[in-house]
C-alpha cells in the first residue's frame, strides 16, 4: 500500500467528525507543549520534535503493514516525556491562563529605581539574618509575576516602603501575620500573612514544614522568588521554579535580590 492509499484508507475507516476532533485535540497538544518548551529556552527540544515527527512519517510512508496509528503513537510519548520533564513549567502556565484577573503588580505604585534598590536589600538581608539569629521563622515572596487575587487578598493589604523593622515585626511569633506569606514588590510590602499553595512534591525533606512547602508551591506555579526563614534551625532556603536550595549565606540572599531588582529596573 503506497502513501496515497494509507490517507484515503485512514479516512475511510474512520468516521471524518472523529478524525477532525483527534487532529483538532492533538495539534492543541502539540501547540501547547511547543509554548511551554519555548518559554523556558527549550528550543532545541522542539527541533527534535520535528525531526522526531519527520522520522515517523517516513516509516509510516515506506513500511508496509504499518498500524496508522503508529504515526501518531511516537509523538504521543514525545510529548508525556516532555510533560513529565517539564511538569513544573506546565503547571505555571497553566495557573497563569486561569488567572486572568490577577493583579498585575507590575503597574502598582512600587516603583525600585536605582537610588534605593541598594537599601531595600540592605534592608531585607539585615530583618533575615536577625530573624535567622532568633530562630524566627519567616516566608518573603519576591513578586516578579503578576500575584493572583485570591494570595493578595488572603492576608492583609500593608503597601508599605520596605524596612528590617517592619519584616521584623510582621514575623514576629504571635503576632496575628507571622505564620504567613509577606509580598513584596519594588521598594514595597504589597501585603502579609497571605496564604499560598502547597507543593505536593513527595520528595520534599521530611524536616522541611508547612512554610517550606508553601515557599516551594508558589514557584512551581508562578515565577517568583521564595525566601524562607526556618523556625527551627534558623536556616535561610531560597526557592525558584520549585527548586530549594537551603544554607542561604548574605552573598546568596544579595546575589538573589539583585537579580529581583535588576528585573523590576528593566520592567
Amino acid at each position: 500500500m503506497n502513501f496515497f492509499q494509507k490517507i484515503v484508507s485512514a479516512f475511510t475507516e474512520t468516521h471524518p467528525a472523529i478524525l477532525i476532533v483527534e487532529f483538532l485535540a492533538l495539534l492543541v497538544l502539540f501547540y501547547f507543549m511547543m509554548r511551554v518548551l519555548k518559554s523556558n529556552n527549550a528550543e532545541l527540544l522542539n527541533i527534535l520534535f520535528a525531526i522526531f515527527v519527520v522520522i515517523t512519517g517516513v516509516i509510516f510512508i515506506f513500511i508496509e503493514n504499518i498500524n496508522n496509528f503508529i504515526y501518531v503513537l511516537f509523538p504521543l510519548v514525545y510529548v508525556l516525556a516532555m510533560i513529565v520533564m517539564f511538569s513544573t513549567e506546565i503547571k505555571r502556565t497553566i495557573w497563569n491562563l486561569s488567572n486572568k484577573k490577577n493583579i498585575d503588580v507590575r503597574h502598582l505604585d512600587v516603583a525600585s529605581d536605582r537610588a534605593n534598590t541598594k537599601e531595600c536589600i540592605n534592608e531585607i538581608i539585615k530583618a533575615l539574618q536577625n530573624m535567622s539569629k532568633n530562630d524566627i521563622g519567616a516566608l518573603i515572596i519576591l513578586g516578579s509575576a503578576p500575584i493572583p487575587n485570591s494570595i493578595l487578598e488572603s492576608g492583609v493589604h500593608m503597601d508599605c516602603v520596605i524596612s528590617a523593622a517592619l519584616i521584623e515585626s510582621v514575623f514576629f511569633p504571635k503576632t496575628p501575620l507571622h505564620d504567613g506569606a509577606m509580598i513584596i514588590k519594588g521598594n514595597k510590602i504589597l501585603s502579609a500573612g497571605c496564604f499560598l499553595p502547597l507543593s505536593q512534591e513527595v520528595n520534599i525533606p521530611k524536616d522541611l514544614g508547612t512554610r517550606h512547602r508553601a515557599g516551594i508551591g508558589i514557584t512551581e506555579t508562578i515565577d517568583v522568588t521564595a525566601i524562607i526563614v526556618s523556625e527551627e534551625t534558623g536556616v535561610i532556603s531560597i526557592a525558584t521554579g520549585g527548586k530549594l536550595k537551603r544554607y542561604a549565606d548574605s552573598e546568596m540572599l544579595r546575589q538573589t535580590l539583585k537579580t529581583f531588582y535588576e528585573q523590576e529596573n528593566n520592567d
